[in-house]
């Protein structure tokens, strides 16, 4: 790459076609795919319905503005948004989350967030600054004020919500961050907080929702009650589209000029994201559940007994297999994509797997397999440092 800057640790090969949940790259190596793209295409890359819609849209008009209304972008909302809410459509994940920060400051006349330790909430300053992850900040100071951090997971972040707050911002589960889940009842206190000291509750949904953990969005599998919800990844199923999602009181703190966006509402994403929430029925998410089940079941049987794995967690089709030191998560990535199989890594050593939702369970398993193959051989190492 001779003229892109240097801002990804890239793999040698390029991915040029897809099927389902099957890669091809520049050099016709095929691989069964436990990515999505990093979460994004859970329907696959041949989904009849989604391309089908973008087509039809494509015939029509891609883009218009937003001085104009835009009845797709309501009919999405209207699948997208839980009862009594709104939505704001942007056109990632990062931009999901500096609305709704700005959101939060403006409707409580407050400044002071409070986020959490290896979260992860984007890049742009407002987002990176509400992100638990130094790596990430270096070199950007001064960031934006007025955001303090607190252990996930942990009770003493429960004693840090008080009524100086806008809003406390997490994830149901930390993906970037080490696929952490957070423990039900520290949710229910942390929201529970939030609602007797007047605290918006921001839920960052990007890479859990939308199907991931089997339903909607993973908070509904908690005792939650968010005030604000971010979306994004999945819901395009590759096309670009964010979206931030708050309560309808809100609305009087973000009425014209107080934010926008030249692509948000893009119609050609919109109309790939009408598709997917189209086909994220009760039925396909009792499926992701069920497969979920199998996964699991599988990973407690061939995985957790391994030398090279220290445990796992994560919740629905999205994994993480925290590696003991000895065994370096980009080696074994590496090792993976020479068998066929392409992963992801996460902080704190953990390989992270994040399959197309609709994959069948005989490769879900196949890919289990594979895992399961590599990390026995590469196990040796730890047993042998061990002696």
């Amino acid at each position: 790459m001779n003229h892109i800057f240097p801002t990804y640790q890239q793999y040698p090969m390029e991915i040029v076609s897809g099927h389902d949940w099957h890669l091809t790259d520049n050099n016709g190596q095929t691989y069964l795919d436990f990515t999505s793209g990093i979460g994004v295409c859970s329907f696959g890359y041949s989904n009849t319905w989604i391309e089908q819609r973008v087509i039809n849209q494509l015939g029509k008009i891609w883009h218009t503005s937003n001085l104009y209304p835009s009845q797709l972008q309501d009919e999405v909302a209207s699948l997208l948004c839980p009862k009594d809410m709104l939505a704001f459509f942007c056109n990632s994940g990062t931009e999901a989350n500096e609305a709704a920060f700005k959101l939060a400051r403006k409707y409580t006349g407050k400044q002071q967030v409070l986020a959490f330790k290896n979260g992860f909430h984007g890049r742009t300053f407002g987002s990176m600054s509400l992100t638990g992850n130094p790596s990430i900040q270096t070199g950007y100071t001064p960031l934006v004020p007025g955001v303090q951090f607190a252990d996930y997971n942990d009770d003493q972040a429960i004693k840090q919500i008080n009524e100086n707050l806008a809003a406390v911002i997490l994830e149901v589960i930390q993906g970037e961050g080490g696929v952490y889940a957070g423990d039900p009842d520290w949710l229910h206190a942390v929201s529970q907080k939030c609602q007797q000291e007047g605290v918006l509750l921001i839920v960052d949904e990007v890479q859990t929702g939308i199907g991931r953990t089997g339903t909607k969005f993973a908070y509904e599998q908690f005792e939650m009650k968010p005030d604000i919800i971010t979306s994004a990844k999945a819901l395009g199923n590759g096309l670009p589209i964010g979206a931030m999602i708050g309560k309808k009181e809100l609305a009087t703190a973000f009425g014209p000029g107080a934010h926008g966006t030249t692509f948000g509402g893009n119609k050609l994403a919109l109309a790939a994201a009408k598709a997917v929430l189209e086909q994220l029925t009760p039925t396909f998410l009792a499926t992701v559940q069920q497969k979920s089940q199998v996964v699991f079941k599988e990973i407690t049987t061939k995985l957790t007994p391994l030398e090279a794995v220290a445990s796992v967690s994560g919740q629905g089709l999205m994994i993480g297999i925290h590696l003991k030191d000895q065994v370096k998560v980009a080696d074994v990535i590496a090792k993976l994509q020479a068998a066929g199989l392409l992963t992801l890594p996460a902080n704190h050593n953990t390989l992270r797997l994040l399959p197309p939702l609709v994959m069948s369970e005989a490769d879900l398993l196949l890919g289990i397999d594979k895992i399961a193959i590599i990390l026995e051989k590469m196990g040796s190492k730890v047993h042998s440092e061990a002696e």
